[in-house]
């Protein structure tokens, strides 16, 4: 089984990257041949914030993050990157996780392929 590390930067909205890494991330766990986590810093930790409303017909980064959880994927937001925006663990998506640059690192050691987004 391949082990996949995405690291997202970007804010959810505004920029397409952190929408087009998380799917990818879904399509890879698809396939049940994957192991996927992902992990949220600086901006890309807004990604993360639980009860998102969007304009109809534009995609939801909660919920695709969602589905990645459901899928067995596994999302941490950096912690640092979460207290200097305001995020409680509370606010996070259900199922996310409140990560540390060890958490980071020990999924960087881990990892047959890391995708910065």
């Amino acid at each position: 089984m391949q082990r996949y590390l995405f690291i997202l930067n970007d804010p959810p909205y505004g920029t397409e990257r952190s929408y087009n890494g998380l799917r990818l991330a879904r399509s890879l766990l698809n396939t049940n041949e994957a192991e996927v986590k992902v992990f949220l810093l600086g901006d890309a930790a807004a990604c993360a914030k639980g009860g998102q409303k969007v304009p109809a017909g534009y995609y939801n980064i909660g919920d695709m993050l969602g589905s990645v959880i459901r899928r067995k994927g596994t999302v941490a937001v950096c912690g640092t990157c979460m207290d200097a925006r305001g995020i409680a663990d509370a606010d996070l998506v259900q199922g996310a996780l409140r990560g540390t640059m060890d958490l980071l690192t020990e999924w960087t050691e881990g990892a047959g392929k890391v995708l910065v987004f």
